[in-house]
């Protein structure tokens, strides 16, 4: 007896026992998602031990987490009133408040740095004593701050625009967890509500806390609708296809039991749903249809024949079950190959979907045999679509193409890789944290707003290492940081640096009684004065704790960069590593560039590198599941052609189009990899048993192959095509930019694999079908007979 054919009795016979296991195990999985958890951090694409990623690991653990911090704007002029004035510190008093937040500062928190000769230190005094309530008194204030005041420059002030600020500190232990999410869109939001309605005022709110709530928040809604939009849209195709509520309604079962298991796994592993974990749930959709619709349309066309309802089953199983099987072994093996990357968030994507992906296979291959051996057999009018002339039509013409015009369809595939080769040289890279962000929503129009009054706010750090404590105090470690800071200042990317050096320009402007124009570095004549003044002061150490370690040897320059292109922010970071060495003997000094912007950057640069690697492992792959089926190296090539001219045409159109490679887009390649090998692999498995079945007749075996999988590739590819299409009405554009460019390469995949692959069949007919490429393999294949004629 076949193996095929002992695994469909099996289901058969133990149908009510497979149905309950399934119930069991799905209810299982509904218990497991109670443990699924949203990311709340940016995803690290790098591994642990990645040389960029010590170093920043060094920073957190010197300075803490860097991205702590929320902004809130306002560009009003009445703010500089009594009312509204006293309104916006009593709003930073308000958040102060909340057991949440460390720490606010405000135009009401400022305190003057002064000088006390009696005690020979700098003391700390209130900007103002009292509350104002005149608009002299505020206009004053104002005065002092904008004039006097040049530490809080770009912190607190946009002196050219009269822009003002708010800064937020969140507590660290709680920035990356749940709770940040429930404190801002909770009463964080109310209060800044609140404010807003009373006064009459628009605040902007930026910062990563805010920025990563609010675009996680947008990725949960949007998962939720595209899954939704995705099998509504799936469904309603399929139903328009097969004229069947019952058919529809058997692979709509299978879809969400797939789906509800792909959850389960997420919280059964306790994983985090990602950016690209969020991708797991349309995947599942993406692969329980096709497998839906050759196992149904092979029921169809069985019934059709014969009538015979056990036999059609059977048939199911013996004839699409091992093709079905191979696609999806192939499609898991191309995610699968994530796991060889060191990257933590690559390896449990890989993880989840290659599991889900084999699950949903033995999902469809056990519950719709199942379900449809409890049903009648389906009414005429539900097999009238294997007879459509439309869908005839379509056949007839690939049929007709492939016998009489196949130099015309050779010329089509060079053109297209030619062209697409040229499309492949313009395209670029992109590792910007807000890149794809919706840029409909009022928080990224906070991002630009913010970008253009304070330079950004990505966090871009410079590690400074004196290599010796009370290193970082030395005035000749203070002056090499200020040309760094000069050099920094040159950039329009990037905001002006905050540091020790500022706490030190301020500490030199109190000492000589707060004048402006001594806001710089002491000299070598009036430095141990000033340096006497700030060792005497508790305050000058409470300022210097930001931006000094405790030892005196470390200290960090922060700014924060606007949303600029990778090739440019390569281009920063390469003149700014230069100027480093320049200034910094690297005897005495370790300066290096580190920060969010920066990982997420060399992020994105290790991705790409990865993709190149898992793509050419899946193509390996794919040729030894080829080498098992036909023991022909021209076999092997053939196969893999139709497969990769998709990726070429996916990866030309992203160039012309000026979609750039990035996180969200670069997943294109792996999901429109596997369906088009699906597609492959079910044709040339049909066109295997035809052979076996005709004497190794190619001609005869290749038309037959095309028309009876032709019709399943096509519903197939339209039904996917549709499905992925949902995904453009995103507001995200790494979204947009997957679902186009998958629905796009999901019709090149359907015509290369119905247009070229039978044409090189036939035209290489004479030195790849024999007996010898079509040895018996190891693994099982699709049987000569028919499981009632081995009776």
């Amino acid at each position: 007896m076949n193996f095929w054919t002992h695994i469909s009795r099996l289901i058969i016979k133990n149908r009510i026992i497979i149905l309950l296991l399934i119930g069991v195990a799905t209810y299982f999985m509904t218990t497991q998602m109670q443990y699924m958890r949203f990311s709340y951090t940016e995803a690290n694409l790098l591994p642990e031990d990645h040389e960029v990623n010590v170093e920043y690991e060094k920073f957190l653990e010197l300075f803490g987490e860097e991205g702590n911090v929320m902004i809130l704007g306002i560009q009003d002029s009445t703010i500089f009133t009594p009312k509204k004035f006293n309104n916006w510190n009593a709003l930073a008093k308000e958040i102060n408040s909340f057991p949440e937040i460390d720490q606010t500062i405000s135009i009401g928190d400022i305190q003057k740095l002064k000088r006390d000769d009696n005690l020979r230190k700098f003391v700390l005094e209130p900007l103002y004593d009292s509350i104002p309530k005149t608009n002299q008194e505020v206009l004053k204030i104002k005065n002092i701050l904008f004039n006097k005041l040049p530490f809080y420059d770009n912190i607190l002030y946009n002196k050219e625009t009269e822009t003002v600020v708010m800064l937020v500190y969140i507590n660290k232990e709680i920035v990356n967890t749940f709770a940040r999410k429930d404190l801002i869109l909770g009463k964080f939001s109310k209060s800044i509500t609140k404010f807003q309605e009373e006064n009459d005022i628009n605040v902007h709110i930026s910062g990563m806390p805010y920025v990563r709530t609010m675009n996680a928040q947008n990725i949960i809604d949007e998962m939720k609708m595209f899954v939704l939009l995705a099998l509504g849209v799936t469904a309603l195709i399929f139903f328009l296809f097969f004229r069947s509520i019952r058919a529809t309604f058997i692979t709509l079962t299978v879809v969400i039991i797939g789906v509800v298991w792909a959850f389960g796994f997420i919280g059964w592993f306790r994983y985090e749903i990602s950016v690209l974990m969020a991708l797991i749930p349309p995947l599942i959709i993406v692969i329980s249809v096709p497998n839906a619709i050759f196992l149904i349309n092979k029921y169809q066309q069985e019934v059709k024949n014969h009538g015979n309802q056990a036999k059609s089953l059977q048939r199911v199983i013996t004839k699409v079950g091992n093709a079905t099987l191979m696609t999806n072994i192939t499609t898991a093996s191309g995610f699968a190959t994530f796991i060889f990357t060191k990257s933590q968030i690559l390896v449990e994507f890989g993880i989840m979907a290659s599991i889900n992906i084999m699950v949903v296979f033995f999902l469809a291959l056990f519950i719709i045999p199942i379900i449809y051996s409890f049903l009648a057999l389906p009414k005429e009018k539900h097999l009238k679509h294997l007879d459509r002339k439309w869908m005839g039509s379509i056949v007839n013409w690939m049929e007709k193409m492939v016998r009489h015009h196949r130099f015309a369809i050779y010329v089509s595939a060079v053109v297209l890789i030619i062209a697409s080769m040229i499309g492949v040289y313009q395209m670029r890279i992109s590792g910007s944290l807000i890149d794809d962000m919706p840029k409909d929503k009022e928080f990224f129009s906070d991002i630009v707003f913010f970008e253009e009054e304070f330079g950004g706010i990505m966090p871009l750090e410079i590690l400074v290492d004196t290599k010796k404590e009370k290193g970082v105090m030395e005035l000749s470690t203070l002056k090499k940081m200020d040309k760094l800071d000069e050099s920094i200042s040159e950039y329009d990317e990037l905001s002006k640096p905050l540091s020790v050096l500022n706490v030190v320009k301020y500490s030199k402007q109190a000492y000589y009684n707060g004048l402006p124009k001594y806001y710089q570095l002491p000299t070598n004549q009036d430095k141990n004065f000033i340096l006497s003044y700030a060792k005497n002061s508790v305050t000058n150490g409470d300022m210097l704790t930001n931006f000094v370690d405790s030892t005196g040897q470390y200290a960090r320059m922060t700014m924060y960069m606007k949303d600029v292109g990778t090739e440019r922010m390569e281009n920063i970071e390469e003149q700014l590593t230069s100027k480093i060495d320049k200034l910094f003997d690297k005897e005495k000094y370790d300066v290096s560039l580190t920060g969010k912007a920066l990982v997420f950057l060399k992020g994105t640069r290790y991705l790409i590198n990865n993709l190149v690697l898992s793509l050419s492992l899946a193509i390996v792959l794919i040729a030894i599941f080829m080498a098992f089926m036909f023991r022909s190296v021209k076999m092997i090539l053939i196969s893999i052609l139709p497969n990769i001219l998709p990726l070429l045409i996916t990866a030309g159109l992203m160039g012309y189009f000026g979609i750039p490679l990035k996180p969200s887009t670069i997943l294109v390649f792996s999901v429109a990899f596997g369906i088009s090998v699906d597609d492959t692999i079910h044709f040339l498995a049909k066109y295997r048993q035809e052979l076996l079945a005709h004497n190794w007749k190619v001609k005869k075996s290749v038309y037959l192959a095309l028309r009876e999988t032709g019709v399943s590739m096509f519903y197939t590819s339209i039904v996917l095509f549709f499905g992925f299409l949902v995904f453009t009405v995103s507001s995200f554009g790494g979204t947009v930019a997957l679902g186009g460019l998958v629905s796009i390469t999901l019709l090149f995949a359907m015509l290369s694999n119905l247009l070229l692959l039978p044409s090189l069949l036939l035209s290489l007919e004479s030195s790849i079908a024999n007996k010898a490429t079509l040895k018996e393999p190891t693994l099982p294949v699709l049987p000569l007979e028919d499981v009632d004629d081995e009776e």
